[in-house]
């Protein structure tokens, strides 16, 4: 009976924690399409202004990749009214930081500010939006650090190229199965045209959502985002229409070689679901109890008892077309790939033909929880998720309802998804090996 009063007191606080935590937003469009998110925070005074624009390595034609990625360095050149090298300047000198990232779906810019310094972040993002200075000189600049950052990042990191090694075996046809950096003799390539006209295309306000969080006043801040952004010209509709992937019916055997490893690894990868299907949900939970920590099925099996691996691991890679799926490991001395490949197997199938215990479906669970409330946990964080979740999910609401999806999944629903996507016959097993064992 203490036991049962216990659970019960325990299950109620996690719901008052996640009740406790629920973000309260507002969101409207602007009558040139840019969608506009507001949430209001005034226990601290910071302030995060972002924009987030539907682009990313995967918008591209052929011969011209890495265009996205290109330009989240670009769009910090500068503006018609912010010189060439001043962005960061500015930004630090009024006690802020910024930064963007790029992935194959999408691109983030982001400004972090004392609130009374919410009217440079909204000036800063609408002349990235309105008046970018794009010439040649910026182009040439820009090139250099993005072929510094490739060798930096991928050609001279361990392990760096394994994303590009996976995707283009994965892929034969949809754009991911070019890396999201892009080649550089595609950028080497690029015209000031070819520049321009990707600006105008995906840098405009209806393919964008721009987000503030923290501490403003609604009224003031909503005027302040008319004009700066109301009068930025609407661009013309974006149709998407990538090549669909065939199947995957028979196991495909790869090989990549990396100059920067001694130790290989293999890598096992399935082409799964793009994130905003509930079965992407199920393999994210599936991917957590394979190999999240030293007490996960993956890790205690190959590396603490059995000796075989340095480590292991397998993750969900979402993407908005389609995810991958990916198991890897290291061995431990002699011990061959295909002995890894063999293990890892042999706990897949145990999840496609068994149901994973209650007490493991629990933890999982829990996991979810926790990481449900550290997410919006921060301004900053929640800034990103409202982004991500409008733009690239259609449905802000998810930043309250997303844990639902979790707590809905059952056992039972965790070994159909992995007999349905995680078979030998649907994957892609890669020897990632030092450059020296390349034959001759």
């Amino acid at each position: 009976m203490k036991l049962k009063v216990l659970l019960s007191l325990s299950l109620g606080m996690i719901g008052w924690v996640i009740t406790a935590q629920e973000v309260a937003y507002e969101e409207y469009d602007l009558a040139n399409g840019l969608h506009v998110i507001l949430h209001q925070d005034n226990s601290a005074p910071l302030v995060t202004t972002s924009v987030m624009y539907h682009v990313g390595g995967k918008d591209r034609t052929e011969g011209r990749t890495g265009f996205a990625h290109f330009f989240e360095h670009l769009l910090f050149e500068g503006t018609k009214n912010v010189k060439k090298g001043d962005w960061f300047k500015i930004v630090s000198s009024n006690g802020g930081r910024n930064n963007a990232n790029t992935s194959q779906d999408r691109t983030y810019y982001y400004e972090v500010f004392p609130s009374n310094n919410l009217q440079l972040g909204l000036w800063l993002e609408s002349e990235r939006m309105l008046h970018p200075i794009i010439n040649q000189d910026g182009i040439d600049t820009q090139q250099e650090v993005v072929k510094e950052e490739k060798r930096l990042r991928y050609d001279n990191s361990p392990y760096g190229q394994f994303l590009y090694a996976i995707g283009k075996n994965l892929f034969k046809v949809h754009p991911y199965k070019d890396p999201n950096i892009g080649y550089m003799k595609d950028l080497d390539a690029a015209t000031l045209e070819d520049v321009t006209a990707y600006n105008k295309k995906y840098y405009v306000p209806n393919n964008a959502v721009l987000v503030v969080t923290g501490d403003f006043d609604t009224a003031s801040t909503k005027k302040m985002i008319s004009d700066y952004f109301a009068d930025i010209p609407k661009g013309a509709p974006i149709t998407r229409n990538f090549p669909k992937e065939e199947p995957i019916t028979e196991q495909i055997n790869a090989k990549f070689h990396d100059p920067n490893i001694q130790i290989p690894a293999t890598m096992v990868a399935y082409r799964t679901p793009g994130f905003k299907e509930r079965e992407a949900y199920v393999l994210d939970m599936l991917s957590t109890y394979l190999s999240d920590g030293r007490s996960s099925k993956l890790y205690k099996k190959m590396v603490d008892e059995q000796k075989q691996a340095l480590q292991v691991g397998a993750f969900n890679i979402g993407q908005e077309d389609y995810s991958m799926y990916v198991a890897f490991a290291l061995p431990v001395g002699e011990t061959s790939l295909e002995v890894l490949n063999t293990e890892m197997e042999e706990e897949f199938a145990k999840v496609r033909t068994e149901l994973i215990s209650e007490n493991d479906h629990q933890k999982l669970l829990n996991k979810f929880e926790n990481q449900f409330v550290n997410s919006n946990s921060s301004v900053e964080g929640i800034a990103n998720s409202l982004a991500r979740y409008y733009m690239l999910y259609g449905d802000t609401s998810l930043i309250n309802k997303e844990i639902e999806i979790y707590r809905s999944i059952t056992r039972e629903e965790i070994k159909e998804v992995a007999n349905k996507f995680l078979n030998p016959n649907q994957r892609l097993v890669l020897e990632y090996l030092p450059q020296e064992t390349a034959e001759n």
